[in-house]
């Protein structure tokens, strides 16, 4: 696109579209910002840890752990970090090209939203992400094939979104990381002499793939159909017009404009930031059990509908399992079930010890806080252990559970997951802090502003791709699903350009759709070569 990007028609034809500066020289102030916060970021960090560490009375006794847990952290905050380059520039784009805001205060102004998107953020779309890899190598987070699994998902997600960073094309962090995850599933699999579908809880991943494959196509129709409603119903012509060369906007459409962006900014925080917070979360239960492994805040109100949901669930399962006794461990059995989801004569009886040996643990020492740090680690893989086996159990078509059983079930796995599934707020804040927001962003707003139609885009078109982009990602959210900020706002312009007759360019549309297409196997590929490598080093 030229730097006259586009002719406005009408009595005011001599003034013309042109293109946002977005090239300023580097303010030292905003710099000295810049690294402050980072510092800052990193302090509270450091601090947080060695506060959660000293509270759960942890002997140090040698300080690989630590060296392995600061490495770690580094390598996914520098997954966040180039996650950042791509969807910053996903939301800022509009406000950009309609010259609502100039370039940097946009990248600031959405930087600050993504961060309270992510501290206000749920947490289930990060342990949806977590349920897909292997349940054997969740239990042993902590050994040298937990730490393969970890550097080779963060790894490969890296190469690939600098990769497509770098050629400009706004692919998909979501799709990656899943990608990342099913092939460190297969690689595991057929390691261990398995199928190579064995490895990955497809179901699971049918969901999340699902979502990943339908929202790009509701960000481009929806976007296209709110444009035409809009048009019928807002009749004010300036809504649909090109820039006046670098003029802002009229204050209301500036307005709206600058709400749809900050929506999409808080929205991909609170859903795209935290496939980050379930891998840090991974970290920490590896390198520092003790401290992580359980959620030792919860409060005793809690434990009391612990107790009460257990001795409820307990109940259903043993009347399944009447008439089979388990001698010796039941995990196994459990483990079974959870990889394959095939129910034989062991599951329900090898089920109902566990959730006693659970509840008698939990009974002994009244809090969580107060397990013994010797006996965090495996209380937890138990409790994670039966979360998953009720998870399958309520889906399973071979059961014929009551709803009443399934509600029973469903409020034990909640109490299980409380204590299993928490985040701390200092990973949050660690997560919003990648700071990949404030830089790298360029490339990819000039492909959304520039190269997905064939002329400027009009003011309606940018806030309608913004709100549709928003309310599909919030919706996500919600139901504890990932989507992709990258590919529903990009898709919604499209869908605009299409809608508004203005035309796509159709080697961006064909690059923007082989990069979808690509990311996946690449990914799959990059993580199994990736965790391959890794189990033979470590």
């Amino acid at each position: 696109m030229s730097d006259v990007a586009a002719t406005l028609h009408g009595p005011e034809h001599l003034v013309t579209a042109e293109k946002p500066k977005l090239d300023s020289p580097s303010n030292p102030i905003v710099l000295i910002l810049f690294f402050g916060f980072l510092a800052a970021g990193i302090l509270y960090m450091a601090y947080s840890v060695y506060v959660d560490v000293d509270a759960a009375g942890v002997q140090t006794t040698t300080y690989l752990p630590y060296l392995l847990l600061f490495v770690a952290l580094l390598i996914a905050l520098g997954f966040e970090f180039v996650n950042g380059f791509h969807d910053t520039a996903n939301a800022v784009a509009t406000v950009i090209y309609t010259h609502s805001m100039p370039a940097p205060v946009a990248v600031v102004w959405s930087g600050f939203f993504n961060f309270l998107g992510v501290v206000l953020s749920s947490g289930a779309v990060a342990f949806g992400i977590i349920s897909l890899l292997p349940v054997e190598l969740i239990l042993q987070v902590g050994t040298s094939a937990g730490f393969a699994m970890v550097f080779a998902l963060l790894f490969a997600a890296i190469i690939w979104n600098l990769g497509t960073w770098y050629l400009g094309l706004p692919a998909s962090s979501s799709h990656t990381l899943i990608g990342s995850i099913i092939g460190v599933g297969v690689a595991n699999a057929l390691m261990h002499g398995q199928d190579g579908t064995s490895g990955v809880d497809w179901g699971k991943a049918a969901e999340i793939g699902y979502s990943l494959l339908l929202s790009p196509l509701v960000g481009f129709f929806a976007a296209a159909l709110l444009l035409l409603v809009l048009k019928l119903v807002v009749r004010n012509p300036a809504l649909y017009r090109e820039p006046k060369g670098n003029q802002p906007p009229p204050w209301w459409i500036r307005g709206t404009l600058i709400a749809t962006c900050t929506g999409v900014s808080f929205a991909h925080g609170s859903n795209d930031g935290q496939k980050g917070m379930g891998l840090i979360m991974l970290i920490l239960i590896g390198t520092v059990p003790t401290a992580y492994a359980l959620n030792r805040a919860m409060p005793v109100s809690q434990m009391e509908e612990f107790q009460t949901t257990s001795a409820a669930a307990a109940t259903i399962v043993q009347q399944k399992a009447a008439g089979y006794n388990v001698i010796g461990n039941p995990r196994p059995a459990v483990s079974l079930y959870v990889s394959r989801h095939k129910i034989d004569e062991g599951t329900y009886p090898s089920l109902a010890v566990l959730i006693q040996d659970i509840s008698k643990q939990v009974a002994e020492y009244g809090s969580l806080a107060q397990i013994p740090a010797a006996a965090v680690g495996n209380t937890r893989n138990d409790m994670y252990l039966v979360s998953e086996a009720i998870r399958f159990l309520m889906k399973d078509k071979e059961n014929d559970l009551s709803k009443d059983e399934v509600a029973k079930l469903s409020a034990y796995k909640r109490s299980l997951d409380n204590a299993t599934k928490f985040i701390p707020l200092w990973v949050k804040v660690a997560v919003a802090l990648g700071l990949g927001t404030m830089v790298g962003w360029k490339r990819i707003v000039v492909t959304v502003g520039e190269k997905i139609g064939k002329v400027h885009m009009t003011y309606g078109q940018g806030a309608c791709a913004e709100v549709v982009a928003a309310g599909t990602i919030a919706a996500a959210d919600m139901y504890g699903l990932p989507v992709s900020t990258t590919h529903v706002l990009s898709s919604g312009v499209a869908g605009t350009m299409a809608a508004n007759g203005s035309g796509l360019q159709w080697a961006t549309v064909r690059n923007l759709l082989m990069a979808w297409v690509l990311t996946l196997p690449a990914a799959i590929m990059l993580s199994a070569s990736l965790y391959v490598l890794f189990v033979n080093l470590f």
